[in-house]
């Protein structure tokens, strides 16, 4: 029987990539033992000594603290269902004041964040119906109540305790709240990284209840590295890659500074590589590959620096040494800044080299394919392709789409996301993801906003898949091959999308349709930043920041060129300003196959005569 058990154990861990034990708790390192230990903070200053740009990072987290020490603290205000921003700002300032009593030994930040902590202890719950308020609460007084620990008053001590106890442990008792342990994305991540640092902090007051929280995020956690599989591609895409996976570090580093180990969590198939993965998603000229719910903007991934010690590959942080030089620079997740600074005592700045590699491919829930041109200038060229289905968490209806930059100018673009609150305060029933669910009536999350087709006017099918089924990377060639067959199941047999650049980086789009019994009308579509204007029969033209680009189509049916506003049809959506889309409408017969082949060609002026035709280059 034992020996079943142990082939049961072996073969369920296998299926995550982690290894299944239990920690050594007898030897679970003394306070404070979250991510810094006692005398950490002189490798901080080394660092801070060495490499200036960290001097910066480190006055940003004291100049907010000194902010605070004249502020009140939070009080309990939801903002709709949300709790999550007080929780965020309470998390924010116990982490920095802490950092900031380490790092100066100045009683004041650490009162301070006493005070912080007893204000959000009171209150009456941390919004367990929104979990992800509960787990970041947990995490800021876990925290401050390992850091803080031999400057906090018994008392304290005794209420923030109390308060991790029955509104965070208590709380997930609750499955119909703590759902979030059978959740395969950034929540699981999120809660039990928070319930987590409660456990460890509060480790020798309750050690059996610490150690259950602590197993049953060995057991549950699991779920979420599965996204990050099989070749580090994160699923929900830029945005939440920032948020989800900074916690899953958070846990492991913590882990791994408590017990020297993680017990395998790090080694889950395409977790580390994910690193990379956030790496090209960073176009040349400043913004991201902003598919699903993400931010057009790039920001620093503070959790890079982590990634690139425990890789031991300095080449990780070729784009985040460039953001630390500018003193402005928004950071991702910035509440978990001091973690930062942690990361970097560990490693030497002084010798960043660039990535060895142009091109990206990853495979999983949202297969994604990236090129790019070089990693020195914001003009390089830049490519990026997804597949994947709607109906993987924080997904829009935009399999098939693209991004693509030229010489400093991104001619196809993605709208971005919308702010949940924005949508959800005017009645929108935003989580609908079902194939007529409300959510998909957003102009930013809908198929006819982003750069892929629209076939017949309808929606793309929620339960499809998109795989990239090729991919070209060499010099002649550069880009992907997506099928998107399932995506228009209920109006064509068979379509399948080519993109990729020439060996000149002219860009090339092929559609290769099959219909069924019946016609299609397709609308080709791309979001773009730059004037149009219509100069032919198959042809217009692109103009932006005094650069020209000819789009051309040569299909085997009649099309009608076409350009769009981006003006939404309804109150509740964001204004999209300074960008329209253009494309064309074509009508397919039905039981017809046929190649529909947009180009983009560079254009510039004649050196002879300025008023000569232009022509491509």
């Amino acid at each position: 029987m034992k020996k079943i058990l142990l082939l049961l154990l072996i073969f369920v861990s296998g299926c995550t990539g982690v290894v299944a034990q239990q920690f050594d708790y007898g030897k679970i390192a003394p306070h404070p033992r979250l991510l810094l230990p006692a005398g950490g903070e002189e490798a901080i200053r080394k660092a801070i000594a060495e490499y200036p740009p960290l001097a910066t990072v480190h006055q940003r987290i004291m100049e907010l603290c000194d902010r605070t020490l004249t502020e009140p603290p939070v009080e309990r205000i939801k903002e709709g269902k949300r709790l999550l921003a007080i929780s965020r700002i309470a998390l924010k300032r116990i982490y920095y004041l802490s950092y900031a009593y380490r790092m100066t030994g100045d009683k004041k930040y650490a009162h301070r964040a006493e005070q912080e902590m007893l204000a959000v202890s009171r209150f009456t719950d941390w919004n367990p119906t929104h979990f992800l308020d509960v787990g970041e609460m947990v995490m800021a007084l876990a925290i401050g109540y390992d850091w803080l620990y031999d400057s906090l008053q018994p008392d304290t001590r005794r209420v923030v305790r109390e308060a991790i106890i029955a509104k965070g442990f208590d709380a997930a008792k609750n499955t119909r709240h703590a759902w979030f342990y059978t959740a395969k994305n950034n929540w699981n991540s999120v809660c039990n990284s928070g319930l987590a640092y409660g456990a460890l902090a509060l480790f020798e007051e309750i050690p059996e209840v610490s150690k259950g929280i602590i197993e049953k995020c060995m057991e549950t956690n699991p779920k979420a590295m599965v996204g990050y599989g099989p070749d580090g591609g994160y699923p929900e895409g830029f945005g939440y890659w920032g948020y989800g996976t900074s916690f899953q570090v958070m846990l492991i580093a913590a882990l791994e500074s408590a017990f020297g180990t993680d017990n395998g969590l790090s080694q889950a198939p395409g977790f580390m590589e994910s690193a990379r993965f956030m790496q090209y998603m960073t176009a040349p000229g400043g913004d991201c590959f902003c598919f699903s719910d993400s931010p057009v903007e790039a920001e620093c991934n503070m959790m890079m620096f982590w990634f690139a010690g425990k890789a031991k590959d300095l080449s990780l942080l070729w784009i985040e040494r460039q953001y630390l030089d500018r003193p402005d620079m928004p950071f991702a997740e910035d509440r978990l800044l001091p973690s930062l600074m942690v990361f970097c005592s560990q490693l030497d700045l002084k010798h960043i080299g660039k990535p060895k590699r142009n091109f990206w491919f990853s495979r999983g829930d949202t297969p994604v394919f990236i090129y790019r041109g070089g990693w020195d200038s914001k003009e390089d060229t830049y490519l990026g392709v997804k597949g994947g289905s709607p109906s993987t968490s924080h997904a829009h209806m935009d399999a098939g789409s693209f991004i693509f930059e030229r010489d400093g100018v991104r001619w196809a673009m993605d709208l971005g996301m919308q702010s949940y609150i924005t949508l959800e305060s005017k009645g929108v029933d935003l989580w609908n993801m079902s194939q007529n669910g409300q959510r998909w009536e957003v102009f930013r999350l809908s198929n006819i906003a982003h750069n892929t087709l629209t076939i017949n006017g309808e929606r793309h099918l929620v339960k499809s898949n998109a795989p990239i089924t090729r991919t070209f990377e060499s010099k002649k060639q550069k880009g992907a091959e997506v099928d998107l067959s399932s995506v228009f199941a209920n109006n064509v047999k068979k379509a399948v999308r080519t993109v990729i650049l020439d060996k000149k980086d002219h860009l090339e789009v092929t559609d290769r349709l099959q219909t069924g019994d019946k016609e299609a009308t397709v609308s080709w579509i791309m979001v773009t930043p730059a004037e149009a204007k219509i100069t032919g029969k198959n042809r217009m033209e692109l103009t932006k920041d005094g650069q020209r680009m000819l789009l051309t189509v040569d299909a085997d049916t009649e099309v009608e060129m076409k350009t769009w506003s981006n003006v939404p049809p309804h109150e509740y959506d964001f204004r999209n300003p300074g960008t329209i889309r253009v494309g064309f409408e074509t009508v397919i017969p039905a039981n017809r196959a046929v190649q529909l082949k947009v180009r983009l060609i560079p254009l510039k002026l004649s050196l002879i005569h300025i008023s000569e035709p232009t022509r491509p280059y």
